[in-house]
């Protein structure tokens, strides 16, 4: 399936807090955009961890790619970075099950040059309600007004 253009974006960072934040600003503005801004704090926690996993297991080689990616009806956030060391699920919790939790779907696939873990979250393009004044029906006023008959 083709993403349209508008509906994608690609970050190269090197993982600091700093950056951290940053590209948490550019996820939120883009989310936005897309007005999906309830998705916004998920999208958000579940990147930190990645990211978070990124700086604490790469071995160094902070920078990594992230991928957002948005197809009217999935939000897919993905992180590539060059470490080969797979990324597991922890019985005690945190890191991945975090991710498990805010996210529809999760994995890892290895790459040619290291790694690349995603996650996905269910995220239709919220409808509006048309703002029309509702219409009284006819005769509605005038059946109000009729007296209700006494039962005996």
């Amino acid at each position: 399936m083709t993403v349209p253009l508008d509906r994608h974006r690609l970050v190269e960072l090197q993982v600091s807090a700093e950056r951290a934040s940053q590209l948490r600003r550019v996820v939120a503005a883009q989310l936005l955009r897309w007005s999906l801004e309830l998705h916004t704090r998920p999208v958000c926690r579940a990147l930190d961890e990645l990211l978070t996993n990124v700086h604490r297991h790469a071995g160094g080689d902070d920078r990594c790619v992230v991928e957002l990616r948005w197809t009217g009806r999935r939000v897919t956030v993905s992180v590539a970075d060059h470490s080969a060391r797979m990324p597991r699920l922890l019985p005690a919790g945190g890191g991945l099950s975090r991710v498990m939790a805010l996210s529809d779907s999760w994995g890892t696939c290895r790459t040619a040059s290291g790694k690349v873990v995603w996650f996905t979250r269910y995220a239709q393009a919220p409808r509006t309600a048309g703002l029309r004044p509702d219409v009284p029906l006819p005769g509605a006023r005038a059946y109000r007004r009729t007296p209700l008959a006494a039962s005996v």
